[in-house]
């Protein structure tokens, strides 16, 4: 069975967002509700980007570093969506 968890949550809009880091570029690559799934996905993209993180540093492409920070509804941008893991991988940083 499908399950729908809704965003809105009473007087409380704030989130936490996994904060993507590749150069002078940030995004916000998810948001959740609570701080301690915020901090199993940032642990699991980490453990992603390892994994390519020598042919980034040959390619001279960024290593992207991921991070936790509490973040509001209202600052999320308006077409905002969720970054892949290895979305880098495109030769952009998505």
């Amino acid at each position: 069975m499908t399950s729908l968890v809704s965003l809105r949550g009473g007087d409380d809009d704030t989130l936490w967002a996994v904060i993507a880091t590749a150069g002078k570029r940030s995004r916000v690559a998810n948001v959740y509700r609570s701080r301690t799934d915020a901090l199993e996905d940032r642990a699991w993209r980490a453990q992603q980007v390892s994994a390519y993180a020598e042919w980034l540093r040959r390619s001279s492409q960024p290593v992207p570093h991921y991070s936790v920070a509490p973040i509001r509804r209202a600052d999320l941008p308006k077409k905002w969506s969720p970054l892949p893991a290895l979305g880098f991988l495109r030769g952009q940083f998505v």
